[in-house]
């Protein structure tokens, strides 16, 4: 088997990706398998996912949610393809020879270990309520492939990226980290701190569930919270000493000041000036950085 489709499930309704897959497979002849992993989703995701028990090569459903990092490694003990592509399970495939382009790839390049594909969102922007995400997605995420290619380790996402298996024995997602946030940069830094290289394409998949603005700023306030916490790690600090809103805070001359004027009221009002949708996104880079000032505390 040459491909394992590792897609880690909760809350989302995944027969769309996962019929589009199967139908790739079918038409190409890709040798490749699909393999479902449920994170303790609610009964609802559970009872419209019965169909997919026959569908698939392997659909495990976990009744303890055990979070994003321990979920993607727990692959490993089920997938028997050489190389492992991950995809997120709000992805939407719009290529029709998605999966060849990964699987030619490889064939041309044997010696690949990862491979990043990209992602994109609609190129219509969606209603004020959830302008940010898309906004975010599409002036911070959405990378084009010249510019992934020059920093090949920040422009990593795991939202659609392939593993050669053997590697990701050997440097896998950190477990202490469950929440939301910075564990793609961590696994990237981890495999740029191991000399594994990092190849990418343009092969992208769709962000097909863009929360609304006030989901994704619970989730940017998740997302700085494991960031502090891996901050306070000095090994992994230095591993994320790139990161861009790392870099900001570790320049600030006299932290006190900044924690003074960042502090709950103003974060109050950019959040306030955030859920409104359609603000520039330094606004956001404020916003993150009174948040870790005020985790690192």
């Amino acid at each position: 088997m040459l491909l394992s489709v590792c897609i880690p499930v909760y809350n989302f309704d995944v027969r769309g990706l996962v019929f589009d897959l199967k139908r790739e497979i079918s038409v190409n002849g890709v040798d490749a398998e699909i393999i479902l992993i449920d994170d303790a989703s609610d009964e609802g995701f559970k009872n419209i996912h019965q169909i997919l028990q026959t569908e698939v090569e392997n659909f495990i459903c976990l009744e303890k949610n055990i979070g994003r990092s321990r979920i993607r490694n727990l692959f490993q003990n089920y997938a028997s393809g050489k190389y492992l592509l991950f995809l997120d399970c709000d992805g939407k495939i719009t290529e029709a020879d998605f999966l060849k382009n990964y699987t030619d790839f490889i064939q041309k390049h044997p010696d690949t270990d990862v491979i990043y594909g990209g992602r994109t969102v609609s190129v219509s922007a969606p209603d004020d309520d959830h302008y940010l995400r898309w906004k975010f997605s599409v002036e911070r995420e959405n990378l084009p492939l010249e510019f992934r290619l020059n920093k090949p380790y920040l422009s990593f996402q795991t939202n659609n990226f392939v593993i050669k298996k053997n590697v990701f024995e050997k440097v896998d997602f950190n477990p202490a980290f469950q929440k939301y946030g910075y564990e793609d940069l961590l696994f990237a830094m981890d495999m740029k701190s191991a000399q594994i290289k990092i190849d990418h394409i343009s092969n992208s998949i769709v962000n097909n569930d863009l929360e609304s603005n006030a989901v994704y700023l619970d989730k940017v306030g998740e997302s700085v919270e494991s960031l502090a916490t891996m901050l306070k790690d000095k090994n992994l600090a230095e591993k994320l000493s790139e990161v861009k809103l790392v870099k900001l805070y570790s320049g600030l001359p006299f932290k006190p000041l900044f924690e003074l004027i960042l502090g709950d009221f103003t974060l109050k009002v950019l959040k306030k000036k955030l859920s409104k949708g359609r603000v520039n996104l330094r606004y956001l880079d404020l916003y993150k950085l009174g948040l870790l000032i005020k985790k690192m505390k």
